[in-house]
């Protein structure tokens, strides 16, 4: 230390500190305007030093910005202003995430009781997976009163856009913030439905299915809070399940239900529950399946080997379908050729692990999640299990509230942490932040 202390190397240091004259005229200016403020109310004080300079940013380096901010502290930001939300709900706002390997994916079930009360719980799904579900702190309530006529969420379906799930139900829609717990009400879906399709695809969302009376496809904006129609289904379906995978909206399995065919306008079903519709988008148009053994005219794919459609989810090109077979359940790839004609192919994966029996005297019910391109998350419930003899069935009791997770890469399934007591018949939905 002794040795490097000499005049010449400590030059950097003493010449800073010698008087300059020409810094103490600009220092000057700074001091009187110190002293303005305090003259000042503290109000016109904050709001004179309020305008930080990143609100004078273009939109493209404030997302970069927010882009970087830690998980944890994302919740408040949107409370910053409204351009901060809006700019947090943009699907530029993931993939600069993504690309800065800070995205963040969590599971959340929702479970909305007539009352008014909306259960959730949370998953994170990143490797590795959390070993247990993080109820919410307290209930929210629903703002029934803030609803408009008839409605009901009984088989309601969610579909997450951004930070937001929203739960559609027959006459009303929510909005629920994953991150505040906040849930509003939203427009409802024009034409009534129950046990329809629902699916995000680039910020809206679709639906079909679910109306007796129409065959319409709705697509719901969330920006405008406004729903439209943008096309009519080849058929009319009810009990049916929606998936989105390149861009295709897909329509699969439930009944096939079509007006006029009987006596005084009775309603005539008719079986598809096999068989998927695909509408394409950013096309505006349905794609055309290839006739084959065993297909259902027009529609764009059917399960091989017959079977109903249970469950449904879509990731990357890929489509992901469980099936019933009465007693055994399957489990699919849909993979759609991109060449113009239609068409795909079908590969046939590990089955889930439950146990036949358990659907035998009830009624299995899927809730599918895709995280990634990495999972698929099946979340299993049993109305009513009965094994032999009339006795509710242990195998029933085990699946009730059951969490699967399939490993795409590894081509395993896996059981997952339970959902908690109280969230019978919730909906999964996936959340990237």
């Amino acid at each position: 230390m002794a040795d490097a202390c000499n005049s010449r190397s400590l030059s950097w240091l003493v010449k800073p500190c010698r008087p300059d004259p020409r810094r103490e005229i600009i220092a000057r200016p700074s001091l009187e305007i110190v002293h303005h403020h305090h003259n000042l109310r503290p109000s016109a004080v904050a709001s004179a030093s309020a305008a930080a300079p990143i609100v004078s940013l273009p939109d493209d380096l404030l997302l970069e910005c927010l882009s970087r901010v830690p998980p944890s502290s994302l919740p408040a930001l949107p409370l910053v202003c409204r351009r901060f939300s809006l700019l947090l709900d943009s699907p530029a706002f993931l993939r600069l995430r993504r690309a800065h390997g800070r995205l963040r994916r969590t599971l959340h079930a929702l479970a909305l009781s007539d009352l008014g009360l909306l259960s959730s719980a949370s998953l994170p799904v990143d490797a590795p997976l959390a070993s247990a579900w993080a109820p919410s702190s307290a209930s929210a309530v629903v703002p029934l009163e803030a609803l408009d006529g008839s409605f009901s969420f009984s088989h309601a379906r969610v579909a997450a856009v951004g930070r937001s799930i929203y739960i559609i139900g027959r006459g009303a829609t929510l909005r629920y913030d994953t991150w505040t717990g906040a849930v509003a009400p939203r427009a409802p879906t024009i034409f009534p439905r129950k046990k329809f399709a629902a699916a995000a695809i680039g910020g809206k969302i679709y639906v079909a299915g679910g109306a007796a009376r129409t065959s319409a496809v709705e697509e719901y904006d969330p920006t405008a809070d406004a729903w439209r129609v943008v096309a009519e289904a080849p058929r009319q379906r009810y009990g049916c399940v929606g998936a989105v995978a390149g861009g295709v909206f897909y329509i699969a399995g439930g009944l096939r239900v079509g007006g006029g065919g009987g006596e005084g306008g009775r309603l005539d079903a008719h079986v598809c529950a096999g068989s998927m519709d695909a509408y394409n988008v950013e096309a505006g148009a349905w794609v055309r399946g290839r006739p084959g053994a065993g297909a259902v005219a027009g529609a764009a794919a059917a399960v091989p080997g017959g079977g109903c459609v249970v469950g449904a989810c879509g990731t990357g090109v890929h489509v992901y379908v469980v099936a019933s077979h009465a007693v055994e359940l399957s489990f699919w790839r849909w993979e759609a050729r991109a060449r113009r004609g239609g068409g795909g192919e079908w590969a046939r994966l590990e089955p889930p692990p439950i146990s036949a029996r358990a659907g035998l005297g009830g009624a299995l019910r899927f809730s599918c999640a895709a995280v990634g391109e990495e999972k698929v998350v099946a979340l299993v419930h049993v109305s009513v299990g009965c094994g032999g003899g009339g006795r509710r069935g242990s195998d029933a009791v085990a699946v009730e509230g059951a969490v699967l997770v399939y490993d795409i890469k590894g081509g395993e399934w896996a059981r997952g942490p339970d959902l908690p007591p109280g969230l019978r018949r919730a909906a999964v939905a996936c959340v990237e932040f």
